[in-house]
């Protein structure tokens, strides 16, 4: 029987090359995206199905996974691919925007398991493939609320492996470094353009920016990113944490190996707080 694998933001980036990985690897793919785009199946046609799904909309997700099923019989894993991000102020930053992407990253992934998570226990069992990022181990600056999300991804992720457990359904995070090249990083410009940056945060904010052009790691790669998705997709252990990129696994080296002195020290540090401090002392 061949596999079936259900993955959301399959619109560009990281969700559209994972697609095509999958279904180079002989699996059938349930491609999803807010607004389809059928040449992505383009030399798959008879693996790949394109289909619409937003995440936020419960009645597309219900829709899609039983168009999935009626093609291909049934789904054997899920990624949760789909997430916005936005760089900015915490303070300056509208109330519409702070529950826009907890919508999408957060709500959107929980929608998205709630219906996937029935079919998955009445066929026996399944895995559930959360995309996280190097922040959900780490905190930076500019990012609160991206952060924010996926720490609460990353929590409840955790939680539920033990719950789900007890239904034979794995679940799996996948926490990618920084790909600053992709088009999810064009949208988090995009979006960051309409919050104002503060009068008071200007020097800091301007300084950040910086530090983060001359980011003191390479970016992850993308294709080692896809094959750690289906490496967890494929993978019947109970691990639960996979790392992709240079700066998620120093961070994690960091977050589980030293004390939270030198953890904090060396964070300042690499995100330029520290220059910040000195630049600013008195």
């Amino acid at each position: 029987m061949t596999n079936t694998v259900l993955i959301t933001g399959c619109s560009s980036g990281l969700g559209k090359t994972t697609a095509r990985h999958f279904a180079t690897q002989g699996w059938n793919v349930i491609a999803t995206m807010r607004k389809p785009d059928q040449s992505l199946a383009a030399g798959h046609a008879d693996q790949m199905l394109v289909l619409p799904l937003d995440v936020t909309d419960p009645a597309s997700i219900e829709a899609a996974i039983a168009a999935g099923i009626e093609r291909f019989g049934h789904i054997n894993a899920v990624v949760n691919n789909a997430g916005i991000s936005v760089v900015s102020i915490f303070e300056a930053t509208a109330k519409e925007t702070i529950r826009g992407i907890f919508e999408t990253n957060v709500f959107g992934m929980m929608n998205v398991m709630q219906a996937a998570i029935p079919h998955l226990r009445d066929q026996g069992g399944g895995t559930i493939i959360n995309i996280t990022s190097g922040v959900g181990l780490a905190a930076v600056p500019l990012l609160a609320l991206y952060t924010a999300t996926k720490h609460a991804v990353e929590g409840l992720s955790e939680s539920l492996s033990y719950e789900l457990e007890s239904q034979n359904i794995l679940v799996k995070l996948v926490e990618p470094g920084a790909m600053r090249t992709t088009s999810f990083t064009s949208n988090t410009m995009t979006a960051s353009e309409a919050v104002s940056v503060p009068a008071t945060y200007k020097p800091y904010f301007d300084h950040m920016m910086q530090s983060m052009m001359n980011y003191p790691f390479p970016d992850a790669d993308e294709q080692r990113v896809v094959a750690t998705i289906f490496a967890a997709a494929t993978d019947p252990s109970h691990r639960l944490r996979y790392l992709a990129g240079p700066d998620t696994e120093e961070m994690a080296r960091l977050r589980w190996s030293t004390s939270e002195d030198e953890y904090l020290s060396t964070m300042n540090r690499l995100m330029g707080q520290t220059a910040w401090r000195d630049g600013n002392a008195s």
